[in-house]
C-alpha cells in the first residue's frame, strides 16, 4: 500500500470514514471523455459533464461493512476486510437503503457508470490509468487469478482509489445499453434501456488484463449473485 503522499494532485486525502468503517475519497467536479473505440458497446467516445463533487468509497465495501448493516456474509471467499461478493444488484439496493435509514439521510447509493469511469480514470485518457499498455498491471490489480484479496494491497488510482481494476466486478446504477448513442450529456445514471440488464465495472479476481480497462463494460441480471461482483459506496455531498 502506498501513503498518501505518493498520491498525484493532491488526491486522495480520506475526507470521512462512516460508522461502519467505509473510507471516503472527495472526487472533483470535472470533464472527461467516456468509452473508448475498442469495442462497439463503448462507442461514441462523448465528453461527459461531472458538475458536482462526489465523495466515493476507497475501497469496494468489505466483508466486515456488509456484515455490520445486513447480518449475514453471502460471500464465497471468506475474510472480513476482502471485498463482499455473491451480492445481487438489488442486495445491494436494500444495503443502501438500510444504511441511510441508519444515518437517517439519503445520500448513500451505487454510482452511476459515468461517475465510476470518471473516478477509475482520475484525469487520464489512456486505456489504464497508468498507460496504454497492461504491463503495469500488476501493480494495480488482482487479475488472472483464483480468488480475491483483502482491498488495499496494490497501488491506487492518481486519485487515491484502490482496487478499481480487479478484485471485485463493481454494480453501477445504470441499465444495460449496447452502446453511447443518446447518452447523456452529465453523469447521472442511465435507466431509459428496454434491457433489465445492470452495469458493472472494473474486472475482478479472474479477468484477463483486456478486461479490466478503464472504458470496459459489462452487463449481468440485477438477481445475480456471483462471487466475483461487489461494489463500492458513493456519498453524495
Amino acid at each position: 500500500m502506498v501513503d498518501d503522499a505518493e498520491i498525484k494532485h493532491g488526491y486522495g486525502t480520506v475526507t470521512d470514514r462512516n460508522f461502519i468503517g467505509i473510507e471516503f475519497i472527495l472526487i472533483p467536479a470535472g470533464d472527461f471523455l467516456m468509452g473508448s473505440n475498442q469495442r462497439k458497446d463503448e462507442t461514441p467516445v462523448h465528453k461527459v459533464t461531472v458538475s458536482k463533487p462526489f465523495d466515493l468509497g476507497k475501497y469496494p465495501v468489505t466483508q466486515r461493512q456488509w456484515v455490520k448493516i445486513m447480518g449475514n456474509n453471502p460471500s464465497y471467499f471468506k475474510g472480513d476486510d476482502m471485498p463482499v461478493e455473491q451480492v445481487s444488484w438489488n442486495d445491494v439496493q436494500e444495503f443502501i437503503k438500510k444504511l441511510n435509514e441508519m444515518e437517517g439521510t439519503n445520500n448513500y447509493r451505487l454510482p452511476s457508470e459515468a461517475e465510476w469511469e470518471y473516478a477509475c480514470r482520475a484525469g487520464t485518457n489512456t486505456r489504464y490509468f497508468f498507460g496504454d499498455t497492461e504491463s503495469g498491471l500488476d501493480e494495480y490489480a488482482w487479475y488472472s487469478g483464483s480468488t480475491t484479496h483483502q482491498v488495499g494491497q496494490k497501488r491506487p488510482n492518481p486519485w487515491g482509489l484502490y482496487d478499481m481494476y480487479g478484485n471485485v466486478w463493481e454494480w453501477c446504477q445504470d441499465k444495460w445499453h449496447d452502446s453511447y448513442e443518446g447518452a447523456l450529456v452529465d453523469s447521472g445514471a442511465r435507466e431509459d434501456s428496454s434491457s433489465s440488464l445492470r452495469v458493472d465495472r472494473g474486472g475482478c479476481w479472474s479477468s484477463l488484463a483486456r478486461y479490466c480497462r478503464s472504458a470496459l463494460r459489462s452487463g449481468n441480471s440485477p438477481d445475480n449473485r456471483y462471487g466475483f461482483t461487489g461494489f463500492r459506496l458513493l456519498r453524495e455531498l
